[in-house]
């Protein structure tokens, strides 16, 4: 008989506000630091070893950026889109 796996808790709703900008900016800065490294240096093996240390320069920006901005931009857009209909 196998042993149970251990359950994680999960993390209650006010870390949202944290967690949020946390993963975005983790995946944001990947993808931009890759496609900018794979422009600039074309697909080698020397832009594989640059992404990494890009990454690494671009997510300490974009992570407090998020932070900052995220609140002004929910603010914009509750400004531009209806809200939904009553029940």
């Amino acid at each position: 008989m196998p042993l149970p796996r251990p359950r994680l808790g999960k993390l209650p709703p006010r870390s949202a506000a944290f967690l949020l900008p946390l993963i975005l900016s983790v995946v944001m800065t990947c993808v931009v630091s890759g496609v900018a490294t794979l422009r600039a240096l074309g697909p080698t093996a020397e832009a594989m070893r640059a992404w990494p240390a890009a990454w690494a320069l671009s997510w300490p920006v974009a992570f407090p950026t998020l932070l900052l901005a995220l609140p002004v931009v929910r603010r914009v857009v509750s400004l531009l889109v209806a809200p939904p209909p009553a029940r």
